[in-house]
């Protein structure tokens, strides 16, 4: 059993499902790094249909999709259930273009952009530490 939940918000994300805005943000960081539905069905290993069914909303998207999706992509999870475009829009901070880059270009990419969030997120966690009396 699947259970739908519509969200009201901005202008731009009217009434939309979830699954349409985890799509439309998946889509929208897809384009923005210049990746095809191609390379990215590739990189999840997936159909390059699936990639347009979960781009328009149509399917759900499980969470090792959202997961690896995120991890390619340098943002955090919940940043795909963001429905304000501009929060979205500034959570990239890492971009590149990717033509002609392989599964295996794509793999390391999202390593790296792990290992950097991984260190932004103790860098915070230091810095808010010594700040305490």
């Amino acid at each position: 059993m699947y259970i739908f939940v519509t969200i009201q918000s901005h202008s731009c994300y009217p009434y939309m499902t979830q699954n349409e805005i985890i799509g439309q943000n998946i889509s929208h960081f897809r384009i923005t790094l210049g990746l095809s539905q191609d390379e990215l069905a590739d990189y999840l290993g997936i159909s390059r249909p699936m990639i347009s069914y979960y781009e328009n909303g149509s399917r759900r998207i499980p969470t090792d999709i959202i997961t690896k999706s995120a991890k390619l992509f340098g943002i955090e999870e919940y940043d795909l259930y963001e429905v304000d475009p501009e929060i979205r829009g500034a959570q990239l901070s890492f971009a590149f273009r990717g033509e002609g880059l392989t599964t295996s270009d794509l793999e390391q990419i999202a390593n790296f952009k792990k290992i950097v969030l991984n260190y932004l997120s103790m860098k915070n966690v230091m810095k808010n530490a010594s700040e305490r009396p």
